[in-house]
């Protein structure tokens, strides 16, 4: 059974992993081609943000949203591979901020074939972030349910 954990985590964390590397073997001084398509997607998001609620998204340098991103992606598949949780809520922040900026499907047409590409993208996403919830969930179960039996031992050696 541990050994199919690790496995798993190993082909979860891959995913992570090697979308740091691609972006980062392309990130040249610009951020390369990342921060070419986070660029307009983030200036949308920001005038969004800025109509609905009244606040004003501070200036960002596209590049360094996508270094921290390939940071996030990079560290937290690490950790998440040797079942560190830490890894995992690494992992659930970058999704938490890049997915809706990335896949906006809500700034198309139904009609529109972007949307559909869009969508379904959003949604494979949406599934890693349940994903990661889960084996968070799990984990704490695990060590609560340990903690628990700990001291049910003790008290039956104390008496």
């Amino acid at each position: 059974m541990a050994f199919a954990s690790f496995v798993g985590r190993v082909l979860f964390a891959s995913l992570f992993i090697l979308s740091a590397w691609q972006e980062f073997n392309d990130f040249g001084t610009d951020g390369g081609l990342a921060a070419k398509a986070l660029g307009p997607k983030f200036h949308t998001i920001s005038s969004h943000v800025l109509t609905r609620t009244g606040i004003k998204v501070p200036e960002v340098e596209i590049k360094y949203l996508v270094a921290a991103s390939i940071g996030l992606k990079g560290i937290g598949g690490v950790l998440f591979i040797f079942g560190s949780s830490l890894g995992a809520y690494l992992l659930l922040l970058n999704q938490a901020l890049s997915v809706p900026i990335l896949y906006d499907f809500y700034n198309y047409d139904v009609k529109k074939e972007e949307f559909s590409k869009l969508f379904i993208n959003f949604t494979q996403n949406l599934a890693f972030f349940g994903a990661l919830l889960f084996y968070i969930g799990m984990k704490n179960a695990i060590t609560r349910r340990q903690l628990r039996k700990k001291a049910l031992n003790t008290k039956d050696k104390t008496i």
